[in-house]
């Protein structure tokens, strides 16, 4: 049996939910085929502590491919992220009460890395599937990016594919937002596609500014 891992985060900054965790858990143990299976795990949202649980969660596990979601305020759609950045630059403190600013994740690592996911036939499918989706050129400098940025350092020249994708609030507030139905829809689309394509299709996904 193949397991891909899915990650979401706990909620931060007095936010009573994230939706990255209430989305993906409702994925959890779905079979992607006979022999694939999504596993679903929570990290905390905590500079000192994310990373190495996901690391845990991968020796654990030992899965296929691993994508990490996590909560993008201001976001409309479901952002399938490119690159991370060896950058730690915090606007708020973490849920342990750390705020590290001009930071590296790793010292001596790259400027940054690559998502090895093929995410423009994954916002394909997913627009297709009548979700809004977009490739994203940033991931931000807080605990989304570090994960994102360790993901990819502990992964690199494995073989496993990976990747981070940040999605809306859920609605209720002032904020773009997207419904739970919508998002778990979008990402079980954004998974299966990211299983299923080997070779990225190739398309505009880029942004002018």
């Amino acid at each position: 049996m193949h397991t891909v891992l899915l990650t979401g985060f706990e909620p931060f900054d007095q936010d009573p939910v994230n939706p990255s965790w209430e989305a993906v858990r409702q994925l959890d143990g779905l079979q992607l085929r006979d022999d694939v299976r999504i596993v679903a795990r929570r990290l905390p949202c905590a500079f000192a502590t994310a990373p190495e649980s996901l690391l845990q969660m991968i020796n654990e596990l030992r899965p296929a491919m691993v994508i990490a979601t996590g909560l993008g305020p201001g976001r409309s759609d479901i952002s399938i992220e490119r690159v991370a950045i060896n950058l730690n630059d915090a606007r708020i403190a973490d849920n342990l009460g750390a705020q590290p600013i001009d930071t590296a994740v790793v010292t001596d690592g790259p400027a940054a890395y690559f998502t090895t996911l093929p995410i423009k036939a994954m916002v394909r499918a997913v627009r297709e599937a009548g979700v809004a989706a977009s490739v994203s050129h940033t991931a931000g400098t807080f605990v989304c990016n570090q994960v994102f940025y360790r993901l990819q350092h502990a992964l690199a020249g494995s073989g496993v594919r990976s990747g981070f994708i940040h999605v809306p609030r859920l609605p209720g507030g002032s904020e773009p937002s997207m419904p739970l139905t919508t998002l778990v829809e979008g990402l079980r689309v954004a998974v299966t596609t990211a299983w299923q394509t080997s070779v990225d299709v190739v398309e505009a996904g880029g942004q002018v500014s």
